[in-house]
């Protein structure tokens, strides 16, 4: 329990970090936000531009009044209205790209995790063959190139020339999302492409560090113990050399969910898929300090609940990291 106490105290200090800068860097950004929303529109008179501001709640206070002003707000999930999306509430904004991250990053890290453990198992146990000696070696060829760039490549051949997957949006524009299977088959179909570029970028780490450290576990003697006993293949490496190997892949799990969603914030952009990392891209632009600072705030609080999360997941498989 005093470690968990710790691990949550190391946390909210942490989250308190990321609140401050959350406020601070989106103003030191330059231009002024209500000019760039109504500046299609021509330009306003200093009165008319003052009114603009006081509709999107924009605050002439110093900057340390509303620092505080807004700690008091986001602690309580308020982040104020979307100069972008106005009148809407940042938060339903937000809500509206939540799922589809979740979604599209959640089977991402998945399948990339449950695949690349897999490959990295059977290659170390048959040490030198075909698994082993090309399909880790090219993966990590393959996670080496930035996800981005994985992106446009994957949707220029694949996409645009080849044109076996759908390239933007995340479902056909002509349905209208409810509970049919028209629907979930274009999301399934939509989500395919991008999926497929974020596991291949993150696969050859799955699979080369779960090899090595099975190599080291089945030089182990309870591995030689288990051979002697007689007990089958697929028990000795599964619940034997396996289950062990994984300690070091879960606490890696935590900290590979914040690259995964920093490559997925690119990867909606190139793709257009109306998730978070869309969200705030447009947001960048159009100078929406709250929906950013939401959007910030909302990515970093997953990154820390999951890695919280692993570190209770960590102490019950193994006492030690408790009595340390």
């Amino acid at each position: 329990m005093r470690y968990i106490l710790r691990r949550l105290g190391f946390y909210l200090i942490a989250f308190w970090a990321a609140i401050t800068l959350d406020f601070f860097l989106p103003r030191l950004l330059p231009g002024d936000p209500a000019a760039t929303i109504v500046g299609s529109g021509g330009q306003l008179d200093p009165q008319q531009l003052q009114a603009v501001k006081e509709a999107l709640g924009l605050s002439d206070q110093p900057l340390i009044l509303q620092y505080f002003t807004f700690l008091t707000h986001a602690i309580r999930g308020d982040f104020g209205i979307s100069y972008s999306n106005f009148p809407a509430p940042v938060f339903s904004v937000i809500l509206t790209g939540l799922w589809w991250t979740l979604l599209l990053g959640g089977c991402s890290v998945i399948f990339s995790f449950l695949i690349g453990n897999l490959i990295g198992i059977f290659g170390s146990w048959r040490r030198g063959g075909a698994v082993d000696s090309f399909v880790p070696p090219l993966l990590v060829l393959v996670g080496a190139f930035p996800p981005f760039f994985l992106g446009l490549c994957a949707l220029y051949l694949l996409g645009f020339q080849l044109r076996w997957f759908p390239t933007r949006h995340a479902y056909e524009d002509t349905l209208t999302p409810g509970f049919d299977l028209a629907f979930f088959g274009s999301v399934i179909q939509h989500m395919l492409l991008p999926s497929l570029v974020l596991v291949l970028a993150h696969l050859g780490g799955w699979a080369l560090g779960m090899r090595n450290t099975m190599v080291g576990i089945l030089a182990e003697d309870y591995i030689t113990m288990a051979e002697a006993k007689g007990l089958t293949q697929n028990r000795i490496m599964y619940r034997y050399a396996a289950r062990n190997a994984m300690l070091p892949s879960i606490t890696a799990f935590g900290i590979t969910l914040g690259f995964v969603l920093s490559g997925q914030l690119l990867i909606e952009q190139i793709f257009s898929y109306p998730g978070l990392g869309f969200l705030l891209i447009s947001a960048v632009q159009k100078l929406d300090y709250p929906l950013m600072q939401g959007l910030f705030l909302m990515i970093t609080l997953a990154v820390l609940v999951a890695n919280f999360i692993v570190d209770i997941i960590y102490t019950r498989l193994d006492p030690r990291v408790r009595a340390g």
